[in-house]
């Protein structure tokens, strides 16, 4: 026994400190794709039924968490570069469980909002940003991997989903809302103390590299100096300001945005819409909505594998091209062939585009300033994923179904294409 712990606790210390990080990274947002991102979903119609809300009202608090973050998210920059991501994540997983709990016994508008609020800011301190900061920062040269790895926590987040659906229909919302908050409150907790800042902190080079070694009185030879040069954040580093004023910032951002139009319209609207075009039950939506985080992971992994020996920006164009056929089949679907054949486009682009476009920010600005540089590049992005779940009700409520809302949607995304493609890397000056 003596012998099998201590052959476990020396493989463990084996493994390079920033793998640890990207699996508290992936159970954590697991836990916020599976109970919030796209979880909230499932709870949308019982909500309506027990309260009589309309999809813009219900939406428009789902939204609130967007806002906070889009308020939050340059501030979350600067105190993940400054201080380190795990305070922020920590203190955001005790607000988000604690505003699940919160949620499980509102009785009004008023505190449905309040409880929103709370969530919203929790989600936002504990959420993609400084988890990202995290990985970006403990990785060079296989930075997309580790992020894909890590996200794909989004992924797997459909476990939770099946599991929140099944809840949601044999317990009530309620319960199932209590128990997520406890969950996050002791998984959230755990994993986010594993979280740190730089590697060179704690004594280590991103990737676990070895600094070349040299006898003391050597002078440094050109391997020893690139290879300081390769690892650590260095006069080859974009400042925030210099970032802000490069095309390809703004053309990433506007790329992004477009693309989380669909995302977060979809996050939300898909179960209902399957419900009420498809006439599917609660748990078999659910089970799409599954099927569909699952085509994310394979996107993520795929995505990183690629993205660490190709062009980023050609798979962000390819990706883009995938979710404007994804949500047109969405739109028009009749049939589960089409559903299924929706979920692989859009979910393996999903997958793939969301970790490649941060991958693509630290590639062409460097790690030192790169909290605040993905920070104030989500201020965009928050403000398309505020307006498209309400834009989207809305003319969900409008006409009656969600075949236009998401036709529209879809040429957002086509045109998204073109500002990945303009996206050269910037030369500093």
């Amino acid at each position: 026994m003596t012998n099998l712990l201590t052959l476990v606790k020396s493989k463990t210390q084996s493994v390079f400190f920033g793998w640890w990080i990207v699996v508290s990274g992936c159970i954590l947002q697991s836990l916020h794709s599976g109970l919030l991102g796209q979880g909230f979903t499932v709870y949308f119609l019982q909500l309506q039924e027990d309260f009589g809300w309309s999809r813009t009202l219900l939406s428009t608090g789902f939204s609130l968490s967007n806002i906070v973050n889009g308020i939050l998210a340059p501030f979350e920059g600067w105190l993940s570069d400054k201080f380190g991501p795990r305070r922020l994540v920590l203190s955001g997983m005790v607000m988000l469980g604690t505003g699940f709990i919160f949620l499980s016994s509102v009785h009004s508008i008023v505190s449905y909002f309040l409880s929103f609020a709370l969530i919203a800011c929790g989600a936002s301190l504990g959420g993609y940003l400084p988890i990202s900061v995290a990985v970006l920062n403990w990785f060079v040269r296989k930075r997309s991997l580790a992020l894909g790895i890590a996200s794909a926590g989004h992924g797997l987040g459909g476990l939770l989903v099946l599991l929140v659906a099944w809840s949601v229909v044999t317990n009530g919302w309620r319960p199932t809302a209590f128990v997520s908050g406890i969950a996050i409150l002791v998984i959230g907790t755990l994993c986010s103390l594993i979280l740190r800042q730089r590697p060179e902190k704690y004594g280590y080079l991103p990737d676990g590299d070895k600094p070349v070694s040299r006898k003391s009185g050597e002078p440094e030879t050109q391997a020893q100096k690139a290879d300081l040069d390769m690892n650590l954040p260095g006069a080859d580093d974009f400042t925030v300001q210099e970032a802000l004023r490069t095309r390809s910032y703004w053309l990433i951002a506007a790329g992004h945005a477009s693309a989380v139009l669909t995302i977060s319209a979809v996050s939300l609207h898909l179960a209902p819409h399957l419900v009420q075009r498809m006439d599917m039950s609660l748990e078999a939506a659910g089970s799409i909505v599954s099927l569909l985080l699952f085509m994310s992971i394979a996107g993520r992994v795929v995505g990183g594998i690629l993205a660490d020996r190709m062009d980023k920006r050609w798979l962000l164009v390819g990706s883009m091209v995938s979710h404007t056929i994804g949500l047109l089949l969405l739109a028009n679907a009749t049939t589960m062939f089409q559903i299924v054949l929706f979920t692989i486009f859009h979910g393996v682009a999903w997958g793939a585009r969301g970790l490649i476009q941060n991958s693509i920010r630290a590639e062409y600005f460097g790690r030192k300033s790169i909290g605040s540089i993905l920070g104030i590049a989500s201020i965009p992005v928050v403000i398309a994923i505020v307006v498209s779940p309400i834009f989207t009700a809305w003319l969900a409520d409008l006409k009656g179904d969600y075949h236009f809302a998401f036709s529209i949607l879809a040429a957002y995304t086509a045109a998204g294409t073109f500002f990945f493609a303009f996206a050269n890397k910037p030369i500093r000056r």
